[in-house]
């Protein structure tokens, strides 16, 4: 069976870590799939200074991604440079050339996926997408395939690696948040521009995809509920551990009568679940159906070879299902068609919350934190004041009974107004359902 000609579009962490998994295993792929993966060219803005490996020598090397879109031989894109704009246009290019994508952009495939898999069909080719998604985890894989049998009720992850190393080193050594921030943009773990992961957008997208997979809908990521990371305190740990949990920037996806409540927010989860064992940069996905009960992916979420991994294996999979003559095996949101979505408010949804107040220390501040719970109809549970001698800035927490997002915004939003609070609360659902 002849060779299978690919080209690839953006030799950075992701390109990179992809064309040194491609040069290395060379042999091994060959094996799997009886014939080879030829990379015929590669692009990227600037080729100074890009490390070529030796074996892939004979590929065209070039700055401008027509030149591979165009390629004669090619027959898979790989693209893996981002973003919304010219990623677009290269993979709407190779669509309609009759060239199969494979593509490593949450961004692009959370806003545009379903119109570039219409896209892919009409011109029968492909578009994958593991890579898109928590890096080394094969998520796509198992949603799509691997327990398509069952019917998926709820799924919660752990989806943004920066995000989950600054809240456990903050957890681990208690180091203020902006700190923490600065020693994971010095070491590389966090961007110049934080922006997307610690605010929630990056893990956002991937939910939408993820939610796109499991329940079959079209997910528009700007419908998410999303909060992030930036008001998490060390003190929020002693707190939570306190109460038996800790915290981690939760991506929530619950199937109701109603329809899906998606959410992206830091949690307060047990620390006896398996999700609170996820530190650092790793990445997880907790999933549960209705058949099939629990299952757990974990590992890299990020990283130039645990992500090129799943661009290679992307890759394979497209290039036998092109041998196989079959370009559109399996649809890479799982389902043949997807559905409306109908978004559920996250304001309808019911949890215990933790309630965390920063306050000028004076009498009957309980008193009226009380009576504006209770004219909202919720329920105290406990209250807790560790030691701290700062009387201008107290902190303290109150958990409350299960109650309403809409309940506890409306609640927050009267407590802003008492003349003692020094910040505004900071108000964490407490998932119990892990």
């Amino acid at each position: 069976m002849r060779d299978v000609n690919i080209g690839i579009v953006g030799l950075g962490n992701v390109g990179s870590g992809t064309m040194a998994i491609l040069a290395e295993t060379s042999d091994s792929i060959a094996q799997k799939l009886g014939f080879r993966l030829v990379v015929k060219a590669l692009c990227a803005r600037t080729i100074e200074g890009k490390q070529i490996p030796s074996a892939l020598a004979d590929a065209l090397v070039t700055t401008d991604w027509r030149e591979v879109v165009n390629h004669p031989e090619v027959e898979i894109v790989a693209e893996l440079i981002g973003g919304q704009g010219v990623a677009k246009e290269i993979i709407e290019a190779a669509l309609a050339a009759g060239k199969s994508v494979v593509t490593a952009n949450k961004e692009l495939m959370a806003a545009q996926g379903p119109a570039l898999v219409d896209a892919a069909i009409v011109h029968g080719a492909n578009i994958a997408m593991e890579a898109s998604v928590a890096g080394g985890i094969p998520v796509h894989t198992v949603l799509r395939e691997g327990i398509s049998g069952d019917r998926i009720e709820a799924f919660y992850g752990i989806l943004n690696g920066t995000s989950n190393y600054i809240l456990t080193e903050i957890e681990r050594d208690g180091t203020a948040f902006a700190d923490v921030l600065a020693e994971a943009q010095r070491l590389g773990y966090a961007e110049a521009d934080p922006t997307a992961d610690v605010d929630g957008f990056d893990a956002r997208s991937k939910l939408a995809i993820l939610a796109a997979l499991a329940f079959g809908e079209k997910i528009t990521a700007a419908d998410i509920f999303t909060e992030g990371i930036r008001r998490i305190s060390p003190i929020d740990f002693q707190y939570a551990h306190r109460l038996g949990h800790t915290i981690r920037l939760l991506c929530g996806a619950r199937l109701t009568g109603e329809g899906l409540i998606l959410s992206v927010r830091p949690a307060l989860i047990p620390e006896s679940t398996i999700l609170a064992s996820v530190k650092g940069a790793y990445n997880a996905v907790w999933v549960r159906g209705k058949y099939g009960a629990d299952t757990f992916y974990y590992g890299r979420g990020a990283g130039p070879h645990p992500t090129g991994v799943a661009v290679v294996s992307d890759l394979m999979r497209v290039a036998r299902e092109i041998r196989s003559g079959s370009p559109t095996r399996v649809s890479p949101f799982a389902h043949d068609r997807l559905e409306a979505n109908r978004p559920v408010s996250v304001l309808k949804q019911k949890r215990a919350y933790y309630l965390r107040f920063f306050v000028r220390d004076e009498p009957g501040i309980i008193a009226a934190l009380a009576s504006i719970l209770a004219a909202k109809k919720i329920g105290l549970d406990a209250v807790l004041q560790l030691p701290n001698e700062d009387k201008a800035a107290l902190p303290f927490v109150i958990t409350v009974e299960p109650t309403s997002e809409q309940s506890v915004q409306e609640a927050v939003a009267e407590m802003a107004k008492l003349d003692f609070m020094v910040e505004p609360v900071l108000a964490l659902p407490m998932e119990t359902a892990l």
